[in-house]
Order: structure tokens, then C-alpha cells, then sequence
């Protein structure tokens, strides 16, 4: 049988294993397994934040898309509430040019172009016709012009009339107390004389004698003998006036 051989390195003097080296490795391998699962703990929470940040992220972007979302729709109800009103206006301003029209076109269901084209050919028509009215107004101003130019000539001609109607009033003094007046007027169904004598005794002259006569032409002519009473004296020019202001007020007043 072989003897065995000797080791060839000789173990004497050294051990096998170092048992602090041993405790040191597995104390190691410890603290190395606690890094690694701090780590791993660390890593974890990280990626859970990162999940909450990601998610509240995600929140945003669909708060955001529902924002945008809510101003497209906000902004397509405005236009078509602009749309509307103004078709609106547009149909109101059709509707009154509509109106404009003659009322056998009122009746009639006329399309919009329908009604611009009737529009443009009814406008030369009232042209013309306003054209007419002005000559027709001239006309009858005309006229009218003219009558009052024969109504002031009438007047005048029934004034002068009026004036010749009286033919003379003439006053003869008889001294300063004394007077007798001659009238010459036309003939009337109702004579002024009797207002002329109430109107001269209130001026304080007294009838002594009076008479007429009716002449061609239907003239009647008076003879008044007047005495003033008392101390004052007769103004003659002043009671002439008086006469003849008092018998055209008269003859116009029956005219």
C-alpha cells in the first residue's frame, strides 16, 4: 500500500479559517443585504411618488383637454348664437323693405331676391309719382295764389263800394251852436239813421228838425238840424269823421 504523502504546504502554524474574518464577511454580507434593501425600499418609494406625480399629471392633461374642450364649445355657441341673430336682423331689415311695397306685393310670398328686384322697379314709380304730386301742388298753389289775388280785389272793390255807398256827408255850421247835416247814402232794408241820432244826442247834440227824399238809384238823402247843449261848442271836422267812420262799419257789417 502507498503511504501517503505529507501535504506539500504544511498547515502548521495556520488555520483554516479566520473567525473574524468570517464574522467580518458575514457582517458585511449584512450591512450589504440592509444597503441593497434600503435601496430597494428607497427605489421603491421613489417609483411610488413618481406614480402619484405621474397620475396627478395625467389628471392635468385631461382637466386641461376638458378646459379646451369647454372654450371650443363655448366659442362654436357664440357663433351660432351670432349666426342667429344675425339672420335675424337680416330677415327684419327684408321684412321692412317688404312693407315698403305695394299692398298687392305685400300679400304675394316674394323670395329675398324676389323682393330686392320688385324694390328697384317700385322706386322709379314712386319717383314719377312724386314728381307728379309736386307738379299737381304747384298747380293748386297756383290757384290758390290767384283766388286770394281776386279776394284782395274783391276787398278792395266792396271797400270802395262801401265808401261810395255814402255819397256826400256834408255839415252846414248854423253859429257855434247850431249845425245841419246833409247825408246821401244807398237805401237799406235796415237804415242806420236811428243809431246815428242816439250816437249824436249822447255826444250832447239835440234833433231840432229832420226830413228826406229818395232819389234814382235808390239814394236817400237826409237833412239833420242838431243843437249842441250847453256851454261847449261843435267840433265839425271831428264830427264828420265820426259819421263816415260810423257808416262804413255799418255797410260792412251788412255786406
Amino acid at each position: 500500500m502507498l503511504a501517503l504523502s505529507p501535504p506539500l504546504f504544511s498547515t502548521f502554524g495556520w488555520p483554516l479559517e479566520d473567525p473574524i474574518s468570517h464574522d467580518q464577511q458575514n457582517n458585511n454580507y449584512n450591512n450589504n443585504n440592509n444597503i441593497i434593501y434600503r435601496e430597494t425600499e428607497a427605489t421603491s418609494d421613489q417609483s411610488f411618488f413618481l406614480s402619484q406625480a405621474i397620475d396627478g399629471l395625467g389628471g392635468f392633461k385631461c382637466n386641461s383637454n376638458e378646459v379646451m374642450g369647454d372654450e371650443t364649445m363655448a366659442k362654436k355657441l357664440n357663433h351660432n348664437a351670432s349666426e342667429r341673430d344675425r339672420r335675424k336682423r337680416i330677415n327684419s331689415l327684408y321684412s321692412s323693405l317688404r312693407s315698403l311695397l305695394p299692398a298687392a306685393d305685400q300679400m304675394k310670398k316674394l323670395s329675398i331676391p324676389a323682393t330686392v328686384s320688385r324694390v328697384l322697379k317700385y322706386i322709379p314709380e314712386l319717383q314719377r309719382e312724386v314728381e307728379g304730386l309736386i307738379h299737381k301742388k304747384e298747380e293748386l298753389t297756383s290757384r290758390i295764389n290767384s283766388r286770394q289775388e281776386d279776394l284782395v280785389t274783391l276787398e278792395s272793390r266792396r271797400k270802395c263800394m262801401t265808401r261810395s255807398s255814402i255819397s256826400a256827408i256834408s255839415l252846414s255850421p248854423m253859429g257855434e251852436r247850431e249845425v245841419v247835416i246833409q247825408i246821401c247814402t244807398l237805401k237799406a232794408k235796415k237804415n242806420p239813421l236811428s243809431d246815428v241820432m242816439l250816437n249824436l244826442e249822447e255826444d250832447g247834440l239835440l234833433l231840432l228838425n229832420a226830413s228826406c227824399f229818395e232819389t234814382f238809384g235808390e239814394r236817400v238823402f237826409y237833412n239833420l238840424h242838431f243843437q249842441v247843449q250847453g256851454a261847449q261848442k261843435i267840433e265839425f271836422e271831428v264830427l264828420r269823421e265820426k259819421l263816415l267812420s260810423f257808416y262804413e262799419k255799418r255797410e260792412e257789417a251788412f255786406i
